[in-house]
C-alpha cells in the first residue's frame, strides 16, 4: 500500500519580475517622497490615491508600445468585466477627472504617488512592479500649466537633493513634431489616420537617438536597422530626403532658446500645426524666465519626443547629466529620471468633451539610484536602542526603560528572543544596527544604575589598528537609572 505523499511545499521566493524592499529601502523612498509632496503641495497641487485597480476599458489603449488595451496588464474577467492592475497614475486621473467632474474644482491639480504593475518581460533593473510619482493639471488649456509642472519638477528635484548643474529638464512640443512630420510628408492634416503606422516608428525611432545615434535613428526611418544580434527592426520606409527632415528637426537645439526657436519655425515652414506649437514654447520659455527658471534648470529641446501616443502639446524630460559607471565600468551620464507632457484628449474618451490635462511622472526607483549614486542618501541607517533582557522576571521594568527612550523621540525596544545568552543579545543588536545596548542586571539595579554600551564605538574599536585614538572614550559606561534619557542622547550624539 502507496503512503500518502507529503504535500509539497511552496518554493520561498519572489515572483520573476518583483521585488521585496527592507527598512532602509522603505524609510529612503518615503523620506524622498515626503520631500516631493511638500513641493507638490508648496505648487497648489492636492493629494490623490485611486484605487490599485481599474476596468481594462477605462485604462484604454494607451499603454506604452502595445495595441491591444489588455496587453502588457495584468488582468482578469470578473462579473462579466475586465479589470486590471493600473499599470501607470495617469490612466486612473483621467477616469477620475470624467467621474467626479462636477465635484472636483476646474483646473483641478493633484499629485499622486504609489505603485503600478506592468506585465512586460523583465530585465535587469526593470520590474513588473515599480513606484511612480506624479503631478497633474486637468481642465487648464494655456501652456502656462505645462511651464508650472516644468518648474514644479525642477523644484523637487532640487530639493530631494540633486543639485543645478546636475539636472536639466528638456522641453519640445508634440505639435512642432508633427508639424516637422507634415512637412516630411508622413502627416496629412485632413487625414490623420494616414500614415499612423509610419510615425509611430518616427516617433520611436527619435526616442532613441540616445542609445542608437544619428546612423542608428536615419536606418530606422529609412528601410530598418538590424542590431548587433541580428535581429531586424522594419523602418518607416522614408525617403532620404524625408529622413533629412526628421534629422533636421532633432539637431535644431541651438545655443540658445531664442536661437532654437527660430531653426524650428524655419523647419515647420508653413505648417499651421508646427507654428502652434513653436508659439506654445516661445510662449512656455518666457513665462519660466519670468519666475528665474533659467538654461541652467529648463532648456527648448527638439530631441524630446516621449513615446506615449496620447501626447498632444509641450512634452518634458528631467535628465541627470552627472555621470556613473555602468556595469562595465565605463562611464555614462545617469539619464532620465522623470518625464510627461501635455495629453488633451485621455479625459475625452469618458465625456465626449474636450478637456485639457497636463503632468509629469517621476520613476521613484530611479531617482533613489541616482540619489544614492550622489551621496545623498544610502548606507545603513540607525538602528533602535536595544534594551536587554537580563532578569525575565523584570520585563517590566525593560519596557518601562524602552518606554521613557521613545517618549523623548529616541527609537527603541526591548530585547524579545530568548535572554539565555547575553552575547545573542549583543549579536542581535549588531544585526539592528543598533547604535547603544542598554544593561540593567539584578546588581545594576540594586544600586540604581544602568550600564550602556555603546555599539557604534565598539564596532569602530574593533576596526581600529590602534587603541590610542579611543583611549579617552569608555566603548561601555555606567550612569543612573534617573539620567538613562539624557546619556543615551548623549551617546548618540557622539557617534
Amino acid at each position: 500500500m502507496s503512503k500518502d505523499k507529503t504535500p509539497r511545499r511552496p518554493r520561498a521566493e519572489t515572483p520573476k519580475g518583483f521585488r521585496d524592499y527592507f527598512g532602509t529601502e522603505v524609510t529612503e523612498r518615503k523620506a524622498m517622497l515626503d520631500a516631493i509632496a511638500e513641493v507638490y503641495q508648496r505648487h497648489g497641487f492636492d493629494a490623490l490615491e485611486t484605487s490599485a485597480v481599474e476596468t481594462v476599458e477605462a485604462l484604454g489603449k494607451f499603454l506604452p508600445d502595445v495595441d491591444r488595451p489588455n496587453e502588457g496588464v495584468f488582468a482578469w474577467a470578473e462579473d462579466g468585466d475586465w479589470l486590471a492592475l493600473r499599470y501607470d497614475l495617469t490612466a486612473p486621473l483621467a477616469r477620475v477627472a470624467a467621474q467626479y467632474r462636477n465635484d472636483l474644482p476646474s483646473p483641478y491639480r493633484r499629485y499622486a504617488m504609489g505603485p503600478v504593475w506592468r506585465n512586460e518581460k523583465p530585465g535587469p533593473g526593470r520590474f513588473r512592479q515599480f513606484y511612480q510619482c506624479d503631478a497633474d493639471t486637468v481642465g487648464a488649456p494655456s501652456v502656462a500649466a505645462d511651464a508650472e509642472i516644468c518648474a514644479t519638477l525642477a523644484d523637487a528635484l532640487e530639493t530631494v537633493g540633486i543639485p543645478r548643474g546636475d539636472y536639466v529638464v528638456r522641453v519640445n512640443n508634440r505639435k512642432v513634431l508633427n508639424g516637422v512630420m507634415e512637412v516630411a510628408g508622413v502627416l496629412d492634416p485632413a487625414d490623420p489616420e494616414r500614415f499612423a503606422q509610419e510615425r509611430g516608428i518616427v516617433l520611436r525611432a527619435i526616442d532613441k537617438i540616445d542609445r542608437l545615434g544619428d546612423a542608428g535613428v536615419r536606418a530606422l526611418l529609412g528601410a530598418g536597422r538590424k542590431d548587433e544580434s541580428g535581429d531586424f527592426t522594419k523602418g518607416a520606409g522614408l525617403s532620404d530626403a524625408q529622413a533629412d527632415v526628421v534629422m533636421g528637426f532633432m539637431a535644431a537645439r541651438r545655443d540658445s532658446g531664442a536661437e532654437t526657436l527660430a531653426a524650428l519655425r524655419d523647419l515647420v515652414g508653413a505648417s499651421a500645426t508646427g507654428r502652434e506649437g513653436v508659439a506654445e514654447l516661445e510662449t512656455i520659455a518666457a513665462l519660466l524666465g519670468a519666475q528665474g527658471y533659467g538654461a541652467d534648470r529648463i532648456i527648448l529641446d527638439p530631441g524630446v519626443v516621449r513615446g506615449l501616443g496620447y501626447y498632444t502639446g509641450p512634452v518634458f524630460e528631467a535628465e541627470l547629466t552627472f555621470e556613473i559607471l555602468d556595469e562595465k565600468g565605463n562611464r555614462r551620464s545617469f539619464g532620465s529620471v522623470a518625464g510627461g507632457g501635455r495629453y488633451d484628449d485621455l479625459v475625452k474618451r469618458f465625456t465626449g468633451q474636450a478637456v485639457p490635462a497636463t503632468g509629469v511622472s517621476i520613476g521613484v526607483d530611479r531617482l533613489l539610484a541616482a540619489l544614492r549614486a550622489k551621496g545623498r542618501t544610502g548606507g545603513q541607517a540607525p538602528g533602535p536602542v536595544v534594551v536587554t533582557v537580563m532578569d525575565r522576571d523584570r520585563m517590566a521594568d525593560y519596557f518601562g526603560m524602552a518606554a521613557e527612550l521613545r517618549r523623548a523621540g529616541i527609537r527603541a525596544e526591548v530585547y524579545l528572543g530568548n535572554p539565555k545568552s547575553f552575547g545573542n543579545q549583543l549579536k542581535y543588536a549588531d544585526k539592528r544596527a543598533s547604535p547603544v545596548a542598554v544593561i540593567q542586571g539584578s546588581d545594576e539595579a540594586a544600586r540604581g544604575v544602568v550600564v550602556l554600551k555603546d555599539l557604534v564605538l565598539g564596532a569602530q574599536i574593533a576596526a581600529s589598528a590602534t587603541l590610542e585614538e579611543w583611549k579617552d572614550r569608555p566603548a561601555q559606561v555606567e550612569v543612573p537609572r534617573a539620567g538613562l534619557v539624557a546619556a543615551v542622547r548623549r551617546m548618540l550624539e557622539q557617534g
